[in-house]
């Protein structure tokens, strides 16, 4: 990639990951590596991500066979959705660290963001593939998400709200933007969703089979992706 919006390549990771198809019946690869900026950009574009079983645990890499997508044109817009998206203000990379704390609560159920993924993340940031989406109102950050951007793919990380219907407002925000200047009707940008939750599925998001992403990974990580620091104007 390259241009005022190409991110900052890191290192190449030290560590060879086995191939996505080769998961368990769990979808789990491996378990052990490092979460340095190139080792994660190196899983991501093979296909895989790091989720941890539990917080300060060995860091698990998983390929789940089907995989939760949102494609661009899935998202559903409710009525209450549709009220609420005069409520919030968006903002791109104005908060990225106060994103993932906030989603990092340990009071949320099944918390798994800890420390180490904290500040693999914000490093990501930092060298421009990680961005954070936000909702503001005049209390201040209503909601939010994270992820990382590689060309036309968006892999969500986590999502939190403070006021009804914030993170929705900032998922509705970020299909905007990966639709915005894209190139044609084939191929489509796309969000991971790692696993289709209820909640996700309500919004529009499936599943499809594990063969069908990585049949898309080449292209979309290659392909241009939106324009994220003109979208922080």
């Amino acid at each position: 990639m390259s241009g005022k919006n190409s991110p900052v390549e890191p290192p190449p990771s030290t560590w060879a990951f086995p191939r996505a198809d080769s998961a368990d019946a769990n979808g789990v690869v491996g378990v052990g590596a490092d979460i340095n900026p190139g080792t994660l950009l190196n899983a991501y574009r093979s296909g895989l991500f790091p989720m941890p079983v539990e917080p300060d645990g060995p860091m698990v890499w998983w390929s789940p066979d089907p995989r939760g997508v949102l494609e661009i044109d899935d998202l559903r817009v409710s009525r209450s959705m549709r009220r609420s998206l005069d409520r919030y203000e968006i903002r791109i990379d104005t908060a990225f660290a106060e994103v993932v704390v906030a989603c990092a609560d340990p009071a949320r159920e099944r918390g798994w963001i800890d420390e180490r993924i904290s500040e693999a993340y914000t490093d990501l940031h930092r060298l421009g593939w990680a961005h954070s989406v936000e909702a503001w109102d005049g209390h201040g950050l209503a909601g939010g998400l994270y992820g990382v951007a590689i060309g036309g793919l968006f892999a969500g990380e986590s999502m939190f709200h403070r006021r009804t219907d914030a993170s929705k407002v900032a998922l509705h925000a970020l299909i905007a933007l990966m639709d915005a200047d894209s190139e044609g009707p084939a191929p489509r940008r796309l969000v991971d969703v790692q696993w289709c939750t209820p909640h996700l599925a309500r919004m529009g998001a499936r599943e499809i089979p594990r063969e069908n992403y990585l049949g898309r990974l080449a292209d979309l990580v290659t392909m241009p992706g939106p324009d994220w620091i003109g979208a922080t104007a």
